[in-house]
């Protein structure tokens, strides 16, 4: 009785306000990239920032890459991976996503489908500007989970994509305490800003990388709720569109990841499509939430620019793992350290 209580409360307090989301102008302009951003459509600009490939062969074709970043962090997460890309030959933009980094109301919601709608014309953009490359994105976390809603749903222009530990604790994922609680919530104080103070839980085991993101004034260190309501509704359209989801994929998840449970990881794989043999899974023993900037990081990115150059090709970590393979099914079948 005083569950049924609680719910009728959350669900009565939650009709009287609703998440307090960005609106967005019309769309008057014509998209364009600049020096340092990228004009949206509805004059919203996005902050990019550049990482040109150090050696340029005339007589090799052209990779470019578009990074995607993570919930709260901004462009300047790519750094690391862009620099061995750039040494690669591969050049490397990173966005500061809508209401992330250097953007216009950082730390607001803007829509998720307006996140979806912003990468739609980066690739486009991208596209015309670089005719005859080999466009890629890469997205870590949120950004990748942005990267599958709009491959899913989307023909994006783009020639594959590397997704790094994608955000995908969708709703369904949640125990029901967790999605009424974040639900009503969002609904009852979509203001509220939590620091996450007391949680026990890392992103990554370079600790000299995690201080430095502390420092940074444009990570977001206090996050509105409205916010986190909304970067579930990213998580919910990702699962979603997992079915349509086609190759060339690398996949990359660290076992020691603490921010997207294994369990919520593991259900991803199995809405993946089964008869797709281009998507490529690894999975690395060592490997936390943040897999580029971890103490492995190099790892991690000589996997990621040997399958740039030959997506069939052997990753040199050794630790690719078929969503079906034995070590696979066994990772998946061990309890999730976040699960709750």
């Amino acid at each position: 009785m005083r569950t049924r209580i609680l719910i009728a409360s959350c669900l009565l307090l939650a009709s009287c306000v609703s998440p307090n989301l960005v609106e967005h102008g019309p769309r008057t302009f014509a998209p364009r990239l600049a020096e340092n951003h990228a004009r949206m459509p509805d004059g919203y600009r996005l902050p990019l920032y550049r990482w040109t490939a150090s050696t340029i062969d005339n007589d090799v074709q052209q990779f470019v890459i578009l990074g995607l970043h993570g919930f709260n962090d901004y462009s300047n997460a790519f750094a690391p991976l862009a620099q061995s890309l750039a040494e690669a030959g591969i050049t490397t933009y990173a966005v500061d996503q809508r209401g992330f980094g250097a953007t216009a109301l950082a730390g607001r919601w803007h829509g998720s489908e307006q996140l979806t709608a912003d990468l739609v014309e980066l690739t486009s953009l991208l596209r015309q500007r670089y005719k005859e490359a080999r466009l890629y994105l890469i997205g870590e976390s949120m950004g990748a989970a942005v990267a599958i809603d709009a491959l899913g749903r989307s023909e994006l222009p783009v020639d594959g994509a590397v997704l790094i530990a994608p955000a995908v604790w969708s709703r369904d994922a949640m125990p029901w305490f967790q999605r009424l609680g974040l639900d009503s919530l969002a609904h009852i104080a979509p203001g509220m800003q939590l620091t996450g103070k007391g949680i026990r839980i890392r992103p990554s085991d370079n600790i000299d990388m995690l201080r430095a993101m502390g420092a940074d004034p444009l990570v977001i260190k206090a996050t509105r709720v409205d916010a986190l309501w909304g970067v579930t509704n990213v998580m919910d359209r990702a699962m979603e569109a997992l079915s349509k989801l086609h190759g060339p994929l690398l996949l990359l998840y660290g076992e020691r990841d603490e921010i997207i449970p294994r369990h919520a990881f593991c259900r991803m794989l199995r809405r993946l499509p089964q008869d797709n043999h281009s998507i490529r899974l690894v999975l690395y023993r060592e490997g936390w939430h943040m897999l580029p900037r971890d103490l492995q990081g190099q790892r991690v990115q000589a996997d990621i620019i040997a399958w740039l150059h030959n997506s069939q090709g052997r990753l040199p970590s050794g630790e690719e793992s078929p969503p079906d393979a034995a070590r696979t099914q066994h990772f998946c079948e061990q309890p999730s350290i976040t699960a709750g």
